[in-house]
């Protein structure tokens, strides 16, 4: 097992000084490896300067911007630990956060002013005196090794169940990342990929931001999701892997000029952090875009299934199989393995996976098997092939009359359904079965009104009858995390008047 990691920036800046490492697609301006290790060193001594000590923990909060990285970087030569805070969340429970991760240093863009101003932790503007205070600064005498054990950021879970933790990120977490992913899509020294999902999940950091560093590859950086500006990357053939969520490639799909563009430019699609209905890859595939579906979680790093696009078309609804350097079981409920075909619970195992929650250690107990191997809360299956399905949460299970139903299911149907653009299907009580099935729906733009009994018609045709929901709901937009994922707990907490549908 590795124990040492070179210094990542500073081995980029010695393979290939002058190539770019960032370009912010705003302004045009570009940084090459060299000047990324320069401003990173800057940043470690700017760091120093302030009291900062290895082991300390330094917070941002800001938008998408390349500072973000100098500064993951900046806290790596200096042995510090990077605390990237949601700027989705209020004061109140970005406080939390803080409190839990109790960091010295807060950097932020001025876009969050406001909110940074009410931490009370000192803080250093990223738009007033950054540049100038780094200007002056000379280059930190860094680590030329990093320990691959050691703590490198934190990761905040996003709730969609109810309270955050923050996930450990080591450096060995890093690397195998990237070579799970870059033994996955083939990523390249030649390679441009878009950083635009939050930086403050692990999609907007490691999928494929950090990757495309490693590799040498070139990260063009939007402050955020932007349409335009991603159509525009995608005429000008500028994007060679590209990875999203699927509420990014319904809008893409949504917009009159995508089907017009040269959609061949790009080499590798990627999609996680949801599930990706089954329609949504029939409209991809219609487009001649193989759209691989993976699976991961933050505390797998979080590469770990990953679909072939040589399967993508042909195994629509798998993630395909375990990557690289990760390991997976699917057992019953007795921790026995099960065999092909038959469902489980998914755990995983290898030098990706987290070492634990930090400061949690009874959430970190709870995660992992007394045999050490990381228990997802998925259940899945293997195929005779050894492709992988995700059937749903444990959590999000239910049992109705006797039988489980996995919402995810129900919701790829209802997905397939021309007016229904999302759903979320959650457990409803009921006197005679105990519990039943709740849809939220969205409808596609345009659409006035929705069929409820038409809806229940459709889901019969394709589910077995204890599956079908017994009420509609219909949702102008849903609670979601940084990741698109619905926060279907606060579905549940903020419930309407329950109108039955149908039964069965």
């Amino acid at each position: 097992m590795i124990d040492q990691i070179p210094d990542i920036t500073a081995k980029r800046a010695e393979l290939s000084p002058n190539s770019v490492a960032f370009e912010e697609v705003a302004t045009g301006r570009v940084w090459s490896y060299g000047q990324l290790d320069h401003r990173a060193g800057q940043l470690a001594s700017l760091l120093a300067a302030r009291g900062i000590t290895p082991g300390d923990r330094v917070a941002i909060l800001c938008r998408n911007r390349v500072a973000f990285f100098e500064l993951l970087f900046g806290c790596a030569k200096l042995g510090a630990i990077l605390v990237p805070l949601n700027w989705r969340m209020p004061p109140a429970e970005l406080a939390q956060l803080v409190a839990d991760a109790a960091p010295s240093l807060l950097l932020f863009g001025a876009e969050d002013e406001a909110a940074a101003a009410m931490l009370g932790i000192e803080r250093i503007g990223l738009d007033l005196d950054y540049e100038a205070t780094l200007a002056v600064m000379q280059p930190y005498p860094a680590r030329a090794h990093w320990p691959a054990a050691d703590t490198w950021y934190l990761l905040y879970t996003s709730g969609t169940t109810g309270a955050s933790k923050g996930v450990i990120y080591t450096y060995r977490m890093a690397l195998a990342n990237y070579v799970n992913l870059r033994s996955a899509i083939d990523l390249r020294s030649t390679d441009s990929t878009a950083n635009f999902l939050p930086l403050f999940h692990t999609a907007g950091i490691n999928l494929h931001a950090l990757p495309t560093l490693l590799a040498g590859g070139s990260v063009l950086v939007l402050p955020g999701f932007d349409e335009e500006a991603l159509i525009a990357l995608f005429e000008a053939r500028r994007l060679d892997v590209f990875f999203a969520v699927p509420a990014v490639y319904q809008a893409l799909l949504s917009h009159p000029r995508f089907a017009t563009l040269p959609l061949d430019a790009v080499r590798h699609w990627g999609c996680g952090g949801a599930p990706l209905p089954d329609q949504l890859v029939e409209r991809c595939r219609a487009l001649g875009i193989r759209v691989c579906n993976g699976m991961g979680m933050t505390e797998t790093g979080p590469t770990a299934f990953l679909i072939d696009p040589a399967d993508a078309w042909d195994r629509i609804g798998s993630v395909g199989k375990p990557q690289l350097l990760c390991s997976v079981r699917i057992v019953n409920q007795a921790g026995r393995d099960v065999p092909d075909g038959a469902e489980g619970d998914l755990l995983f195992a290898g030098p990706g996976v987290t070492p634990g929650y930090w400061r949690n250690p009874q959430e970190t107990a709870a995660a992992f098997t007394a045999d050490g191997w990381l228990r997802s809360g998925d259940i899945a299956r293997r195929d005779e092939d050894g492709f992988c399905y995700i059937s749903g949460r444990r959590k999000e299970m239910f049992v109705s009359g006797g039988e489980n139903v996995f919402p995810a299911e129900v919701e790829n149907v209802l997905c397939a359904h021309p007016a229904v653009a999302e759903v979320a299907v959650v457990a409803a009580p009921d006197p005679r079965w105990a519990e039943v099935g709740r849809a939220f729906i969205l409808p596609i733009p345009g659409v006035a009104a929705l069929d409820y009994v038409e809806l229940e018609s459709f889901c019969r045709a394709r589910l077995a009858p204890y599956k079908v929901p017994k009420y509609f709901e219909i949702v102008s937009d849903f609670p979601r995390t940084a990741a698109g994922k619905i926060r279907k707990h606060l579905l549940v907490e903020e419930p309407q008047p329950l109108r039955a549908i149908g039964g069965r």
